[in-house]
Protein backbone atom coordinates (compact mmCIF):
# COMPACT_ATOMS: atom_id res chain seq x y z
CA UNK A 1 0.00 0.00 0.00
CA UNK A 2 3.02 2.29 0.08
CA UNK A 3 3.25 4.94 2.75
CA UNK A 4 1.12 4.81 5.88
CA UNK A 5 -2.39 6.16 5.31
CA UNK A 6 -2.87 7.58 8.79
CA UNK A 7 -1.05 10.79 9.65
CA UNK A 8 -0.87 12.65 12.93
CA UNK A 9 -4.66 13.17 12.95
CA UNK A 10 -6.49 10.63 10.82
CA UNK A 11 -6.40 10.16 7.06
CA UNK A 12 -6.13 13.45 5.18
CA UNK A 13 -5.61 14.57 1.59
CA UNK A 14 -7.07 16.38 -1.38
CA UNK A 15 -10.72 15.34 -1.61
CA UNK A 16 -11.63 13.23 -4.64
CA UNK A 17 -7.96 12.92 -5.58
CA UNK A 18 -6.07 11.49 -2.59
CA UNK A 19 -9.14 10.94 -0.42
CA UNK A 20 -11.71 9.31 -2.70
CA UNK A 21 -15.20 7.97 -2.06
CA UNK A 22 -13.84 4.47 -2.62
CA UNK A 23 -11.13 4.91 0.01
CA UNK A 24 -13.62 6.44 2.46
CA UNK A 25 -15.95 3.49 2.02
CA UNK A 26 -13.17 0.92 2.41
CA UNK A 27 -11.74 2.67 5.49
CA UNK A 28 -15.18 2.68 7.09
CA UNK A 29 -15.64 -1.04 6.50
CA UNK A 30 -12.22 -1.73 8.00
CA UNK A 31 -12.95 0.53 10.98
CA UNK A 32 -16.27 -1.23 11.52
CA UNK A 33 -14.49 -4.56 11.87
CA UNK A 34 -11.71 -3.24 14.11
CA UNK A 35 -13.59 -0.70 16.26
CA UNK A 36 -17.14 -2.02 15.99
CA UNK A 37 -16.02 -5.63 16.39
CA UNK A 38 -18.72 -6.70 13.94
CA UNK A 39 -19.85 -10.20 14.79
CA UNK A 40 -18.33 -10.14 18.27
CA UNK A 41 -21.57 -9.60 20.17
CA UNK A 42 -23.58 -12.61 19.11
CA UNK A 43 -25.89 -10.65 16.86
CA UNK A 44 -25.88 -7.31 18.71
CA UNK A 45 -25.35 -4.64 16.09
CA UNK A 46 -22.62 -2.02 16.60
CA UNK A 47 -23.59 1.64 16.39
CA UNK A 48 -21.57 4.49 14.85
CA UNK A 49 -21.98 8.27 14.83
CA UNK A 50 -20.88 10.26 11.77
CA UNK A 51 -20.30 14.02 11.63
CA UNK A 52 -18.68 16.40 9.18
CA UNK A 53 -17.60 20.00 8.72
CA UNK A 54 -19.29 22.14 6.01
CA UNK A 55 -16.87 21.40 3.14
CA UNK A 56 -18.62 20.58 -0.12
CA UNK A 57 -16.65 17.34 -0.39
CA UNK A 58 -17.93 16.31 3.01
CA UNK A 59 -21.30 15.57 1.44
CA UNK A 60 -20.11 12.77 -0.83
CA UNK A 61 -17.57 11.51 1.70
CA UNK A 62 -20.27 11.30 4.35
CA UNK A 63 -22.39 9.24 1.96
CA UNK A 64 -19.44 6.89 1.35
CA UNK A 65 -18.64 6.52 5.06
CA UNK A 66 -22.27 5.82 5.96
CA UNK A 67 -22.54 3.30 3.12
CA UNK A 68 -19.38 1.51 4.21
CA UNK A 69 -20.44 1.26 7.84
CA UNK A 70 -23.98 0.13 7.06
CA UNK A 71 -22.75 -2.42 4.52
CA UNK A 72 -20.59 -3.93 7.28
CA UNK A 73 -23.61 -4.33 9.55
CA UNK A 74 -23.27 -1.15 11.64
CA UNK A 75 -26.23 1.08 12.53
CA UNK A 76 -25.31 4.68 11.72
CA UNK A 77 -26.53 7.94 13.23
CA UNK A 78 -25.84 11.00 11.09
CA UNK A 79 -25.00 14.05 13.17
CA UNK A 80 -24.64 16.40 10.20
CA UNK A 81 -22.39 19.47 10.49
CA UNK A 82 -20.82 19.37 13.95
CA UNK A 83 -17.45 20.20 15.56
CA UNK A 84 -14.95 17.35 15.88
CA UNK A 85 -15.11 17.47 19.71
CA UNK A 86 -18.89 17.29 19.38
CA UNK A 87 -18.59 13.90 17.70
CA UNK A 88 -16.21 12.73 20.41
CA UNK A 89 -18.61 13.84 23.17
CA UNK A 90 -21.64 12.30 21.46
CA UNK A 91 -19.85 8.95 21.10
CA UNK A 92 -19.04 8.92 24.80
CA UNK A 93 -22.41 10.23 25.97
CA UNK A 94 -24.47 7.86 23.81
CA UNK A 95 -22.37 4.75 24.38
CA UNK A 96 -21.75 4.33 20.64
CA UNK A 97 -19.13 1.85 19.50
CA UNK A 98 -17.27 4.28 17.24
CA UNK A 99 -17.40 7.73 15.73
CA UNK A 100 -16.28 9.22 12.43
CA UNK A 101 -15.54 12.88 11.75
CA UNK A 102 -15.10 14.03 8.16
CA UNK A 103 -12.91 17.13 8.27
CA UNK A 104 -9.49 18.49 7.37
CA UNK A 105 -9.55 20.81 10.38
CA UNK A 106 -7.67 24.06 9.56
CA UNK A 107 -6.58 22.91 6.07
CA UNK A 108 -7.83 24.71 2.92
CA UNK A 109 -11.23 23.76 1.51
CA UNK A 110 -10.03 21.37 -1.26
CA UNK A 111 -8.61 19.05 1.42
CA UNK A 112 -10.65 16.74 3.59
CA UNK A 113 -9.99 14.01 6.11
CA UNK A 114 -11.45 11.15 8.10
CA UNK A 115 -10.90 10.87 11.86
CA UNK A 116 -12.06 7.89 13.88
CA UNK A 117 -13.01 7.72 17.55
CA UNK A 118 -13.19 4.52 19.57
CA UNK A 119 -15.66 3.77 22.36
CA UNK A 120 -15.64 6.55 24.93
CA UNK A 121 -14.91 9.17 22.26
CA UNK A 122 -11.14 8.69 22.35
CA UNK A 123 -8.68 9.05 19.48
CA UNK A 124 -6.93 5.97 18.16
CA UNK A 125 -3.40 4.91 19.01
CA UNK A 126 -0.94 3.82 16.33
CA UNK A 127 -1.64 0.12 16.83
CA UNK A 128 -5.38 0.52 16.19
CA UNK A 129 -4.73 2.67 13.12
CA UNK A 130 -2.33 0.02 11.81
CA UNK A 131 -4.97 -2.65 12.41
CA UNK A 132 -7.49 -0.67 10.35
CA UNK A 133 -4.99 -0.29 7.50
CA UNK A 134 -4.21 -4.01 7.61
CA UNK A 135 -7.92 -4.82 7.53
CA UNK A 136 -8.24 -2.94 4.23
CA UNK A 137 -6.48 -5.83 2.53
CA UNK A 138 -8.47 -8.65 4.09
CA UNK A 139 -11.61 -10.34 2.69
CA UNK A 140 -14.80 -10.06 4.74
CA UNK A 141 -18.23 -11.63 4.95
CA UNK A 142 -20.92 -9.23 3.82
CA UNK A 143 -24.20 -9.28 5.78
CA UNK A 144 -27.44 -9.47 3.78
CA UNK A 145 -31.12 -9.02 4.48
CA UNK A 146 -31.83 -7.87 8.02
CA UNK A 147 -28.09 -8.04 8.77
CA UNK A 148 -27.21 -4.76 7.04
CA UNK A 149 -26.96 -1.58 9.11
CA UNK A 150 -29.71 1.02 9.33
CA UNK A 151 -29.25 4.79 9.21
CA UNK A 152 -30.93 7.61 11.11
CA UNK A 153 -30.39 11.17 12.38
CA UNK A 154 -30.49 12.49 15.96
CA UNK A 155 -30.51 16.27 16.49
CA UNK A 156 -30.90 15.84 20.24
CA UNK A 157 -27.30 14.65 20.54
CA UNK A 158 -25.97 17.99 19.29
CA UNK A 159 -28.30 19.87 21.62
CA UNK A 160 -26.91 17.73 24.43
CA UNK A 161 -23.37 18.60 23.40
CA UNK A 162 -24.04 22.35 23.64
CA UNK A 163 -25.74 21.86 27.02
CA UNK A 164 -22.69 19.92 28.20
CA UNK A 165 -20.35 22.76 27.20
CA UNK A 166 -22.37 25.24 29.22
CA UNK A 167 -22.73 22.88 32.19
CA UNK A 168 -18.93 22.57 32.36
CA UNK A 169 -18.86 26.11 33.77
CA UNK A 170 -20.45 24.72 36.93
CA UNK A 171 -17.16 23.04 37.73
CA UNK A 172 -16.47 19.35 38.20
CA UNK A 173 -18.93 18.93 41.09
CA UNK A 174 -21.78 20.55 39.08
CA UNK A 175 -23.26 21.93 42.32
CA UNK A 176 -23.27 25.65 41.59
CA UNK A 177 -24.85 27.59 38.73
CA UNK A 178 -22.72 27.92 35.58
CA UNK A 179 -20.52 31.02 35.58
CA UNK A 180 -22.25 33.99 33.98
CA UNK A 181 -20.58 35.75 31.06
CA UNK A 182 -22.97 38.70 31.29
CA UNK A 183 -21.21 41.97 30.54
CA UNK A 184 -18.59 40.44 28.24
CA UNK A 185 -18.62 41.35 24.56
CA UNK A 186 -16.87 38.77 22.39
CA UNK A 187 -16.23 38.63 18.68
CA UNK A 188 -16.07 35.02 17.51
CA UNK A 189 -14.56 34.04 14.15
CA UNK A 190 -16.16 30.70 13.30
CA UNK A 191 -13.94 30.12 10.23
CA UNK A 192 -17.12 29.45 8.23
CA UNK A 193 -16.81 26.06 9.83
CA UNK A 194 -18.49 23.41 11.93
CA UNK A 195 -19.13 25.56 15.03
CA UNK A 196 -20.83 28.45 13.24
CA UNK A 197 -24.02 27.76 15.18
CA UNK A 198 -22.98 25.80 18.26
CA UNK A 199 -20.29 28.23 19.49
CA UNK A 200 -22.54 31.27 19.22
CA UNK A 201 -25.35 29.40 21.00
CA UNK A 202 -23.04 28.35 23.84
CA UNK A 203 -21.64 31.85 24.41
CA UNK A 204 -25.02 33.57 24.23
CA UNK A 205 -26.65 31.08 26.59
CA UNK A 206 -24.42 32.38 29.39
CA UNK A 207 -25.14 36.03 28.76
CA UNK A 208 -22.22 37.08 26.58
CA UNK A 209 -22.87 39.66 23.87
CA UNK A 210 -21.69 37.82 20.76
CA UNK A 211 -20.62 39.34 17.47
CA UNK A 212 -20.11 36.51 14.99
CA UNK A 213 -17.95 36.86 11.90
CA UNK A 214 -17.23 34.28 9.20
CA UNK A 215 -20.20 32.28 10.47
CA UNK A 216 -21.98 31.65 7.15
CA UNK A 217 -20.52 28.43 5.71
CA UNK A 218 -21.41 27.70 2.09
CA UNK A 219 -19.27 24.59 1.57
CA UNK A 220 -16.54 26.58 -0.19
CA UNK A 221 -15.48 29.33 2.23
CA UNK A 222 -14.29 27.27 5.21
CA UNK A 223 -10.93 28.57 6.56
CA UNK A 224 -10.76 31.03 3.65
CA UNK A 225 -8.72 33.93 5.09
CA UNK A 226 -10.48 33.46 8.40
CA UNK A 227 -10.38 31.47 11.61
CA UNK A 228 -7.40 30.54 13.75
CA UNK A 229 -4.95 30.49 10.81
CA UNK A 230 -5.86 34.02 9.61
CA UNK A 231 -6.34 36.31 12.60
CA UNK A 232 -6.43 39.71 10.85
CA UNK A 233 -10.20 40.08 10.46
CA UNK A 234 -10.77 39.13 14.09
CA UNK A 235 -8.17 41.58 15.38
CA UNK A 236 -9.76 44.39 13.35
CA UNK A 237 -13.30 43.49 14.44
CA UNK A 238 -12.44 43.40 18.14
CA UNK A 239 -11.01 46.91 18.02
CA UNK A 240 -13.82 48.28 15.83
CA UNK A 241 -16.55 46.91 18.11
CA UNK A 242 -14.77 47.77 21.34
CA UNK A 243 -15.10 44.13 22.38
CA UNK A 244 -13.52 42.63 25.48
CA UNK A 245 -11.93 39.84 23.47
CA UNK A 246 -12.02 37.84 20.27
CA UNK A 247 -12.11 34.08 19.82
CA UNK A 248 -10.83 32.34 16.68
CA UNK A 249 -11.87 28.77 15.94
CA UNK A 250 -10.73 26.60 13.05
CA UNK A 251 -12.82 24.67 10.55
CA UNK A 252 -13.72 21.80 12.87
CA UNK A 253 -13.50 23.87 16.09
CA UNK A 254 -11.02 21.70 17.95
CA UNK A 255 -8.64 24.63 18.47
CA UNK A 256 -9.01 28.12 19.89
CA UNK A 257 -6.84 31.23 19.73
CA UNK A 258 -7.78 34.59 21.21
CA UNK A 259 -7.33 38.34 20.79
CA UNK A 260 -7.35 40.84 23.66
CA UNK A 261 -9.23 44.16 23.63
CA UNK A 262 -6.31 45.96 21.95
CA UNK A 263 -6.23 43.42 19.10
CA UNK A 264 -3.09 41.65 20.34
CA UNK A 265 -2.85 37.91 19.72
CA UNK A 266 -3.19 35.52 22.68
CA UNK A 267 -1.84 32.15 21.57
CA UNK A 268 -2.35 28.62 22.85
CA UNK A 269 0.56 28.84 25.29
CA UNK A 270 -0.91 31.96 26.89
CA UNK A 271 -4.38 30.42 27.07
CA UNK A 272 -2.88 27.34 28.74
CA UNK A 273 -1.03 29.58 31.20
CA UNK A 274 -4.20 31.48 32.13
CA UNK A 275 -6.22 28.30 32.63
CA UNK A 276 -3.42 26.52 34.50
CA UNK A 277 -3.05 29.32 37.03
CA UNK A 278 -6.83 29.55 37.49
CA UNK A 279 -7.15 25.80 38.00
CA UNK A 280 -4.25 25.72 40.45
CA UNK A 281 -5.86 28.49 42.49
CA UNK A 282 -9.16 26.57 42.44
CA UNK A 283 -7.46 23.31 43.45
CA UNK A 284 -8.52 21.54 40.24
CA UNK A 285 -5.07 21.09 38.65
CA UNK A 286 -3.91 17.56 39.59
CA UNK A 287 -0.29 17.42 40.77
CA UNK A 288 -0.05 21.12 39.83
CA UNK A 289 0.98 19.91 36.37
CA UNK A 290 0.10 20.97 32.84
CA UNK A 291 1.03 19.03 29.68
CA UNK A 292 2.42 20.82 26.62
CA UNK A 293 4.55 19.92 23.59
CA UNK A 294 8.21 20.64 22.91
CA UNK A 295 7.08 23.51 20.65
CA UNK A 296 5.64 25.51 23.55
CA UNK A 297 7.48 28.77 24.09
CA UNK A 298 10.18 28.73 26.74
CA UNK A 299 8.44 31.73 28.26
CA UNK A 300 5.49 29.47 29.05
CA UNK A 301 7.74 27.00 30.88
CA UNK A 302 9.34 29.82 32.88
CA UNK A 303 5.95 31.34 33.75
CA UNK A 304 4.57 28.04 34.98
CA UNK A 305 7.69 27.46 37.08
CA UNK A 306 7.15 30.86 38.69
CA UNK A 307 3.55 29.85 39.49
CA UNK A 308 4.65 26.57 41.06
CA UNK A 309 3.31 24.55 38.15
CA UNK A 310 5.21 21.70 36.51
CA UNK A 311 5.22 21.45 32.69
CA UNK A 312 5.39 17.94 31.22
CA UNK A 313 6.37 18.15 27.55
CA UNK A 314 5.58 15.69 24.76
CA UNK A 315 6.15 15.28 21.03
CA UNK A 316 4.16 17.59 18.75
CA UNK A 317 0.57 16.47 18.28
CA UNK A 318 -2.50 16.61 20.51
CA UNK A 319 -2.66 12.81 20.56
CA UNK A 320 0.65 12.74 22.46
CA UNK A 321 -0.61 15.40 24.84
CA UNK A 322 -3.68 13.25 25.47
CA UNK A 323 -1.58 10.15 26.08
CA UNK A 324 0.56 11.96 28.66
CA UNK A 325 -2.51 13.40 30.37
CA UNK A 326 -4.13 9.99 30.63
CA UNK A 327 -0.95 8.33 31.89
CA UNK A 328 -0.38 10.97 34.58
CA UNK A 329 -3.97 11.68 35.52
CA UNK A 330 -3.61 15.32 34.49
CA UNK A 331 -6.54 17.62 33.72
CA UNK A 332 -5.05 20.27 31.42
CA UNK A 333 -2.85 20.11 28.36
CA UNK A 334 -2.46 21.61 24.93
CA UNK A 335 -0.45 23.08 22.10
CA UNK A 336 0.69 26.54 21.06
CA UNK A 337 -1.59 26.20 18.02
CA UNK A 338 -4.66 26.34 20.26
CA UNK A 339 -5.50 22.69 20.85
CA UNK A 340 -6.41 22.75 24.55
CA UNK A 341 -7.67 19.68 26.37
CA UNK A 342 -9.73 19.99 29.55
CA UNK A 343 -10.01 16.31 30.38
CA UNK A 344 -12.64 16.76 33.08
CA UNK A 345 -15.05 17.72 30.33
CA UNK A 346 -13.67 16.44 27.00
CA UNK A 347 -11.65 13.62 25.49
CA UNK A 348 -10.04 15.86 22.88
CA UNK A 349 -9.30 19.52 22.15
CA UNK A 350 -12.45 21.64 22.06
CA UNK A 351 -12.20 25.27 20.95
CA UNK A 352 -15.64 26.29 22.21
CA UNK A 353 -15.06 24.69 25.60
CA UNK A 354 -11.68 26.41 25.89
CA UNK A 355 -13.20 29.78 25.02
CA UNK A 356 -15.97 29.37 27.59
CA UNK A 357 -13.47 28.67 30.37
CA UNK A 358 -11.21 31.52 29.26
CA UNK A 359 -14.12 33.95 29.38
CA UNK A 360 -15.34 32.52 32.69
CA UNK A 361 -11.89 33.26 34.15
CA UNK A 362 -12.20 36.85 32.96
CA UNK A 363 -15.70 37.16 34.44
CA UNK A 364 -14.76 35.57 37.76
CA UNK A 365 -11.58 37.62 38.30
CA UNK A 366 -12.81 40.88 36.77
CA UNK A 367 -9.50 41.10 34.92
CA UNK A 368 -9.01 41.80 31.22
CA UNK A 369 -7.60 39.16 28.91
CA UNK A 370 -4.42 41.25 28.51
CA UNK A 371 -3.93 41.28 32.28
CA UNK A 372 -4.49 37.53 32.56
CA UNK A 373 -2.24 36.71 29.59
CA UNK A 374 0.57 38.77 31.12
CA UNK A 375 1.24 35.79 33.40
CA UNK A 376 3.76 34.80 30.72
CA UNK A 377 6.14 36.66 28.44
CA UNK A 378 6.79 35.03 25.10
CA UNK A 379 10.43 34.76 24.11
CA UNK A 380 11.12 35.71 20.47
CA UNK A 381 10.87 32.54 18.40
CA UNK A 382 12.24 31.95 14.89
CA UNK A 383 11.30 28.89 12.83
CA UNK A 384 13.18 28.00 9.63
CA UNK A 385 12.15 25.09 7.40
CA UNK A 386 15.10 23.53 5.57
CA UNK A 387 13.78 21.51 2.65
CA UNK A 388 15.16 18.86 0.29
CA UNK A 389 17.28 17.22 3.00
CA UNK A 390 17.64 13.72 4.41
CA UNK A 391 15.55 14.27 7.52
CA UNK A 392 16.26 10.73 8.78
CA UNK A 393 19.77 11.84 9.84
CA UNK A 394 18.65 14.99 11.68
CA UNK A 395 19.24 13.47 15.10
CA UNK A 396 22.23 11.27 14.28
CA UNK A 397 24.64 13.38 12.23
CA UNK A 398 27.57 14.08 14.60
CA UNK A 399 28.53 17.52 13.23
CA UNK A 400 24.92 18.72 13.31
CA UNK A 401 24.51 17.39 16.85
CA UNK A 402 27.69 19.22 17.90
CA UNK A 403 26.44 22.46 16.30
CA UNK A 404 23.17 22.21 18.23
CA UNK A 405 25.05 21.60 21.48
CA UNK A 406 27.28 24.64 20.87
CA UNK A 407 24.30 26.89 20.12
CA UNK A 408 22.48 25.67 23.21
CA UNK A 409 25.54 26.32 25.38
CA UNK A 410 25.92 29.83 23.96
CA UNK A 411 22.28 30.65 24.80
CA UNK A 412 23.16 29.67 28.38
CA UNK A 413 19.63 29.01 29.60
CA UNK A 414 18.19 32.22 28.14
CA UNK A 415 16.86 30.39 25.09
CA UNK A 416 16.76 27.03 23.41
CA UNK A 417 17.21 25.15 20.15
CA UNK A 418 14.92 22.50 18.69
CA UNK A 419 15.51 20.49 15.49
CA UNK A 420 12.45 18.54 14.36
CA UNK A 421 12.11 16.44 11.19
CA UNK A 422 8.77 16.98 9.45
CA UNK A 423 6.36 14.09 9.74
CA UNK A 424 5.09 14.45 6.16
CA UNK A 425 7.68 16.35 4.08
CA UNK A 426 11.43 16.02 3.29
CA UNK A 427 12.40 18.91 5.52
CA UNK A 428 13.82 19.70 8.93
CA UNK A 429 12.38 22.46 11.12
CA UNK A 430 14.92 24.57 13.00
CA UNK A 431 13.33 26.43 15.90
CA UNK A 432 15.30 28.86 18.08
CA UNK A 433 14.16 30.98 21.02
CA UNK A 434 16.30 33.72 22.52
CA UNK A 435 16.01 36.92 24.53
CA UNK A 436 15.93 39.03 21.34
CA UNK A 437 14.57 38.34 17.88
CA UNK A 438 17.90 39.23 16.27
CA UNK A 439 19.74 36.67 18.39
CA UNK A 440 17.16 33.97 17.66
CA UNK A 441 17.29 34.76 13.94
CA UNK A 442 21.10 34.63 13.88
CA UNK A 443 21.28 31.24 15.61
CA UNK A 444 18.45 29.81 13.47
CA UNK A 445 20.16 30.84 10.22
CA UNK A 446 23.55 29.48 11.31
CA UNK A 447 22.04 26.12 12.25
CA UNK A 448 19.93 26.01 9.09
CA UNK A 449 23.09 26.30 7.03
CA UNK A 450 24.64 23.38 8.93
CA UNK A 451 21.51 21.35 8.22
CA UNK A 452 21.75 22.15 4.48
CA UNK A 453 25.42 21.25 4.29
CA UNK A 454 25.22 18.06 6.38
CA UNK A 455 21.84 16.68 5.27
CA UNK A 456 21.48 18.09 1.74
CA UNK A 457 20.65 15.52 -0.90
Amino acid sequence: MGRRLFGTDGVRGRANADLTAELALDLSVAAAHVLGEVGAFGGARPRALVGRDPRASGEFLEAAVVAGLASAGVDVVRLGVVPTPGVAWCVKASGADLGVMISASHNPMPDNGIKFFARGGVKLDDAIEDAIEARLREPWQRPTGAGVGRTSTDDALIEGYVAHLVASLQGPDREQAPASLHGLTVVVDCANGAASQTAVAAFESQGAHVIAIHAEPDGININDNCGSTHMGDLQTAVVEHGADLGIALDGDADRCLAVDASGALVDGDQILAVLARAMKEAGTLPSDTVVATVMSNLGFVHAMRDQGITVEQTKVGDRYVLEAMKAGGFALGGEQSGHVVLSQFATTGDGTLTALHLMATMARTGRSLAELAAVMTRLPQVLVNVDDVDKSRATTDPELTAAVERATAELNGSGRVLLRPSGTEPLVRVMVEAETHDRADQVARELSEVVRVRLGR
